[in-house]
Order: structure tokens, then C-alpha cells, then sequence
């Protein structure tokens, strides 16, 4: 699995005329060495590879990264790194320019004045965001277990608790079921602060009669899922109910337009061209979705600006809302995976609204 990672950057490397590349990013990392510690770093050269850590993680650097040669330092990473024989002589060292801190380069540059440093743009962002098999399993396998909390969480909000009494019983839901962690901090946003997209669980007490948007995700070795459903607790206003019947057939209508070799661009139009005929464009504040592996948002992103192309292997989130300040909000989201021919929708918590 790392080898053919490896080639496929080398050729990227080849392709962009680089002898190295310095990978500082820890999601990346990952992705190529297998490490999954909290200080690390890699160098690929056109024959040699290298990993370098502190003496924090002797064992579990050789035990993860086989495929490189473990350097382990008491110094700087940075410091050790401008030793290793691959960054001798006349290199062309591309490295993270959006990941690699400013100390971090002033080293490299002091210690390394005959390389030549170039900033490259996305050369493992693009190879990690078309998944292999085993990274769809492991998705798949966090997409269960939050179908799962799920499916008990709604036995579990009744009104009168807080929004922090529920975000607490999804993360240990998560970890009774087998996750390694949350994905993220649960979002719980109850009648008005539904409106707010991103909405920190509060001690806000949820009410009869409101909307609660439920936006949850897990880690299974290293691999996350991303679920959001909106519930009514009690009966809801008959506007509550036109508003989640948009943005529930936006939803439909994305992932069924879904296609290898879409414009992520293209896609978030079909989403938000429905919200936008029903009268609720401006309450669609955010873009459709975003990628989804080691990282709870990486490559594609799936929005109106964006560039990307969907690709066959691609998983996505894909999330319309309609967030009305003052009154509440609606997102529903699913985990795809992007195929030739039609979407493969990972999620199975029903989508009809769930009146609690």
C-alpha cells in the first residue's frame, strides 16, 4: 500500500522536477509512513526515503513506518532532517508551504544553503483524495459506528436537557462502540441556535417543539466519518417542516447528480440552485461539502468556487442547509463515495424527519 503511494509521488516529484519532498503535515505523514504519533516527519528523494521522530516514539515508529529508514533525534526535527543524506548536494526540495511553520523553514534554510526550495501545491493532497479499498473500509467502518450512535441518540434527547448532556453521549457512544475518538467536537444546536452552522454544544436546554441539528463524526485507525441530521423534538411548526423537505431534496438531488468527472463546482450548483427557486438562497451560507479521510476536511472541496474535478474514489460529504437567524436551521449530510456510474452513500440513518 505505501509503495504504490510512494510511486505515484515520485512520478508527481518527477512530473513537477524535484529531487525530495519534505512532508510536514501530520495527516500526510500519516498517509505515507503509516505514523500515527504527534511529531513526525518524512523526506521521499527519487531513491530514498527517510522518517524522522523524537525519542518519544522509538517502538512505535518502527513498528508503523517499515517502509523508511527511522531517524530518531533528541534534537529538532528540522535540524536532524538537514543531516540526511538525501538533501545533499544541489536539491530541488519542494516542501508543504501551508503546513511548514516559519521556524521550521528558517532552519532548513540556514542549514541547507545549497538546496533549492520550492513551495509545491497539493502533490499528496491530490493522491489522498482518490481512497484505495482498505481506506474505504476503514471509512465504511466509522460511517457504522455513527449510524449506530445515531440510531441511539435519538432514544436519548428528550426536552429539558442540554445541548452538552447529548454532544456527551455521542462521544462515549462512539468510543462504546469502537471508535478510537470523536472526529470532531459534536455539534448540538437546538431551536434558534440552529441558525448558527457550526454551533458549539451549549447549555442551552432543548425545548418542545424545536429542531435539533445533530453534526457528529468518529476515527477508526485514523480514518473519519461525518454524520449531520436535523430531528424535531416534539411537534414543528409547519414552516420547520418546509424547510427540512428543502434541503432534504437538495440533498437527493446532489448525491443522484453525483459523477466521476463533475466539477465539484457543477455539483454545489444543483444543491443550491433548488434551495435558491424555493426562496432560501441567502440561508445557504456554507458550501456543499468537503473531502473526507485522514482528515475530516480535505480534497475535493464542493463548493462554488471550487476548482476540483470529482474523481472515481473520491468520498465526500455532501451537506445543504438552510440556517435562518433568529428561527433555527436545517443540514442533512451524508458520507459518498464517488464511482463512475452512481454515488455510493456510506450513511444509513434515515433521512425522513424524525419527530422525537
Amino acid at each position: 500500500m505505501f509503495e504504490q503511494r510512494l510511486e505515484a509521488l515520485r512520478r508527481s516529484l518527477a512530473d513537477s522536477k524535484l529531487d525530495a519532498l519534505l512532508v510536514t503535515h501530520l495527516p500526510h505523514v500519516r498517509y505515507l509512513t503509516g505514523f500515527s504519533g504527534s511529531n513526525g516527519l518524512c523526506i521521499i528523494g527519487k531513491r530514498s526515503r527517510c522518517f524522522l521522530t523524537d525519542n518519544r516514539y522509538v517502538g512505535q515508529a518502527r513498528e508503523e513506518a517499515r517502509a523508511y529508514r527511522v531517524v530518531i533525534t533528541r534534537r529538532s526535527l528540522f535540524e536532524a532532517a538537514a543531516k540526511q543524506p538525501v538533501l545533499s548536494g544541489k536539491t530541488r526540495l519542494g516542501f508543504e508551504g501551508q503546513y511548514l511553520s516559519v521556524a521550521g523553514f528558517a532552519t532548513l534554510k540556514k542549514r541547507l544553503p545549497r538546496v533549492t526550495f520550492v513551495q509545491t501545491q497539493s502533490l499528496v493532497e491530490r493522491l489522498a483524495s482518490v481512497k484505495d479499498a482498505v481506506e474505504v473500509r476503514l471509512i465504511r467502518r466509522a460511517v457504522e459506528i455513527s449510524d449506530k450512535v445515531f440510531c441511539r441518540i435519538v432514544e436519548f434527547v428528550r426536552p429539558g436537557m442540554t445541548e452538552l448532556d447529548v454532544a456527551a453521549e455521542i462521544g462515549y457512544l462512539h468510543r462504546k462502540f469502537g471508535a478510537e475518538a470523536d472526529a470532531f467536537e459534536p455539534i448540538v444546536a437546538s431551536g434558534w441556535r440552529g441558525a448558527l452552522p457550526h454551533a458549539r454544544a451549549s447549555t442551552k436546554k432543548i425545548r418542545s417543539g424545536e429542531l435539533v441539528t445533530l453534526d457528529f463524526g468518529c476515527r477508526v485507525e485514523g480514518y473519519n466519518s461525518d454524520l449531520t441530521r436535523t430531528v424535531a423534538v416534539g411537534r414543528p411548526t409547519a414552516r420547520a417542516r418546509r424547510i427540512y423537505q428543502v434541503v432534504l431534496d437538495a440533498q437527493m438531488r446532489a448525491i443522484e447528480a453525483a459523477r466521476r468527472g463533475m466539477t465539484a463546482k457543477v455539483l454545489d450548483g444543483v444543491a443550491r440552485s433548488h434551495i435558491r427557486k424555493k426562496g432560501y438562497g441567502k440561508y445557504f451560507s456554507h458550501s456543499l461539502g468537503h473531502g473526507l479521510g485522514l482528515q475530516v476536511h480535505e480534497a475535493p472541496r464542493i463548493s462554488s468556487l471550487s476548482k476540483d474535478v470529482l474523481q472515481d474514489g473520491n468520498v465526500v460529504t455532501i451537506e445543504p442547509g438552510i440556517y435562518v437567524p433568529g428561527v433555527g436551521g436545517v443540514r442533512i449530510e451524508d458520507d459518498v463515495v464517488i464511482r463512475d456510474n452512481h454515488p455510493e452513500v456510506l450513511t444509513k440513518s434515515p433521512k425522513e424527519l424524525l419527530i422525537l
